[in-house]
């Protein structure tokens, strides 16, 4: 049927990162829907999930909650609180939160959609494995790598045995392994995991997608941390060319490049060139972000470590309490 078509081929330009294409689609599939089947039905949830999942990628995080919310309560009451759905619905809420960094209201929705998945689907599902992943990475996020290790171990094991070697859910997974070490400084462990990750990445979906950047930022970030500099500005301005094309230059994973990148900067002496790199990453944050995220502190300690660096220290203060406001809050 039609809104069947256009769910379809608004989903193929989702996947290839072309979102501005995929809207409309999503919202005529949606009205069709909706109009023909009622609201509560199965097939409308799906589709309003697909529109939510759209605004959730480009960043529109009040648009994409309401229909989060909307499809989890569609489900829930046509399909039983522990059907695999709703546990795709918990996922995505969980996964809304915590890219705002609202970490303690994500936990408990990622605990409950894996444990529907494993008594629904088995332990070795890829579906468990895709949930594995996100409570790992929930746990990263928040400093938890003992926590985070063997979950993100498992998921791997279970996507290569169920998807193959070659799946980009395995791309994934070993991206956000290396991801771990990274952030605990283990370089040359990291490195490995990064790059078959991205050798995965690029033959599976192409080396102008979306889900290349966090991968070509890691490895930047491996290259910048063991002084390989040229190489290190090659991948930060790769993911950066990548995530301006496909979600545009207001993105937070934008800045997430942009303040890798001023590092960098910073690292050779390129103080200079650091200082525009920093403040159009805070920009984005203080645009995008909720006003207590840790992203946002982060943003503005590098900028006041800056600063500092350049004998500015009344400007420095300045951001620094900001920072410690916000650190403040979320201990």
């Amino acid at each position: 049927d039609v809104a069947h078509s256009l769910n379809n081929l608004a989903g193929l330009y989702y996947e290839q990162g072309k979102y501005a294409d995929a809207e409309p689609l999503y919202q005529r599939s949606l009205v069709i829907k909706q109009e023909t089947l009622g609201p509560d039905h199965p097939s409308v949830a799906t589709s309003l999930n697909s529109l939510a999942a759209l605004y959730h990628r480009q960043a529109r995080y009040a648009e994409a909650e309401p229909i989060y919310l909307r499809t989890l309560a569609i489900r829930e009451k046509v399909l039983g609180p522990e059907h695999p759905d709703v546990a795709t619905s918990l996922n995505n809420l969980a996964g809304l939160y915590q890219a705002q960094g609202h970490y303690a209201e994500a936990e408990p929705l990622y605990q409950r959609s894996l444990a529907i998945w494993e008594k629904a689907l088995g332990p070795e599902h890829p579906d468990v494995a895709k949930s594995l992943n996100n409570l790992a990475a929930l746990y990263k996020a928040q400093g938890h790598y003992a926590e985070a290790e063997p979950l993100y171990q498992r998921s791997l094991a279970i996507a290569e045995k169920a998807l193959g070697p070659e799946h980009p859910n395995v791309a994934k997974s070993l991206n956000n392994l290396a991801a771990l070490y990274r952030d605990q400084g283990h370089y040359a462990e990291a490195e490995p995991f990064y790059k078959r990750a991205l050798a995965v990445s690029e033959k599976a979906l192409g080396p102008a997608h979306p889900n290349l950047a966090p991968t070509l930022n890691g490895l930047g970030v491996v290259f910048r941390e063991t002084s390989r500099y040229d190489d290190a500005g090659a991948h930060f301005r790769r993911a950066l060319n990548i995530l301006e094309t496909a979600v545009g230059s207001d993105h937070p994973n934008v800045a997430f490049v942009l303040n890798d990148l001023a590092l960098l900067r910073v690292a050779e002496g390129r103080y200079s060139e650091a200082e525009p790199l920093y403040a159009r990453a805070l920009t984005i944050r203080e645009k995008t972000l909720d006003p207590e995220h840790p992203d946002l502190a982060t943003s503005l300690e590098n900028y006041a470590a800056l600063l500092r660096q350049t004998a500015r220290a009344d400007e420095a203060e300045r951001l620094e309490a900001r920072a410690k406001a916000i650190r403040a809050k979320s201990e």
